[in-house]
C-alpha cells in the first residue's frame, strides 16, 4: 500500500450540496477499492493564479490516503470524465512527505 495525496479544484459555480456530493462520491470510490482515508481537508473557495475555463476561483479539496498503486489510474480517469473538476494532482508521498503531512495535520488540529 502506497501513501498518496490528491488535491483537486472543483468548479466555483457548484452549490454546497453539489460539492459535498462530489467529495463523498470520490471518497466512496477510493474506499470501495480498498483505500484507507488518512485525512480529508476542505480548503474552501480560493482565487486561482490564472484563469481555468474562464473561471478565476475554485473550491480546493485534499485527500490523503493509502491504497495499492493500480487504483490511481482509474481514479484519475474518473476525474477527467467529471466536468465538475477543473484540475487535480495526485502525488505519491515518500517518508519525508508523510512526516510533513502529519505535522501539518497536527498544526491544523491545534488551530481548530
Amino acid at each position: 500500500m502506497n501513501h498518496y495525496e490528491t488535491v483537486f479544484i472543483l468548479n466555483p459555480v457548484l452549490s454546497e450540496t453539489q460539492i459535498k456530493e462530489t467529495v463523498e462520491k470520490y471518497e466512496d470510490f477510493l474506499v470501495s477499492r480498498g483505500a484507507k482515508m488518512v485525512s480529508k481537508e476542505d480548503w474552501g473557495l480560493k482565487k486561482l493564479a490564472y484563469p481555468i475555463q474562464n473561471k478565476k476561483s475554485g473550491f480546493y479539496h485534499l485527500f490523503e490516503f493509502t491504497v495499492p498503486g493500480e487504483v490511481i489510474n482509474p481514479l484519475e480517469v474518473e476525474f477527467r470524465r467529471d466536468e465538475r473538476f477543473m484540475r487535480y494532482l495526485t502525488v505519491k508521498l515518500d517518508k519525508h512527505a508523510i512526516a510533513w503531512a502529519e505535522k501539518r495535520r497536527n498544526r491544523n488540529k491545534q488551530k481548530a
